[in-house]
């Protein structure tokens, strides 16, 4: 991307354009990220989506905690049956509660990753219209140290956002 940048540059300056004829601006991408309202209708989403299966892990290291307890508390008392019976038990719900927990991971990871790429095609058709509409000859998102207020158009893309339909 920064050899992109400064490839683009060194051509402009090699055909003699002078920067006065350069229009360039700057996207704070994270800042856009946090404010657009697709990303809290996102997250609202994953939450209805996943909130269900939340739950039923939570009561599932409710109930192996409990087990646990038990375990430690009346081993003393339990036959050596009654203490293997709920050690197998025990061990057969830790692996479930385990193997739940990492398709939860997974299937929240691949739903979170799908929505981000449909956020992040909606904030790069706003900045390609902000960027025909205002005529920019080049606009940054990465790899910026510093920006001036001027040619920082995130505002611009934000209010974009708000307009565009979900």
């Amino acid at each position: 991307m920064k050899k992109k940048i400064a490839l683009f540059l060194g051509l402009l300056l090699a055909a003699n354009v002078s920067y006065a004829d350069l229009k360039i601006g700057f996207v704070n991408i994270p800042q856009v990220l946090e404010k657009a309202p697709q990303a809290e209708k996102a997250k609202k989403r994953l939450e209805q989506k996943f909130s269900g299966r939340d739950k039923q892990l939570v009561a599932q290291q409710k109930e192996i905690q409990t087990m646990e307890e038990k375990m430690t508390k009346d081993a003393a008392v339990m036959s050596e049956s009654e203490k293997s019976n709920l050690e197998k038990d025990l061990l057969n719900k830790k692996r479930d509660a385990k193997r739940s927990q990492q398709e939860f991971s997974e299937d929240f990871n691949a739903s979170r990753n799908e929505e981000l790429g449909k956020l992040q095609k909606h904030i790069i058709e706003a900045i390609r219209e902000i960027a025909k509409d205002q005529n920019f000859d080049l606009l940054l998102t990465e790899g910026v140290i510093y920006a001036n207020d001027k040619i920082d158009v995130t505002a611009q893309v934000q209010q974009k956002l708000l307009k565009i339909p979900e």
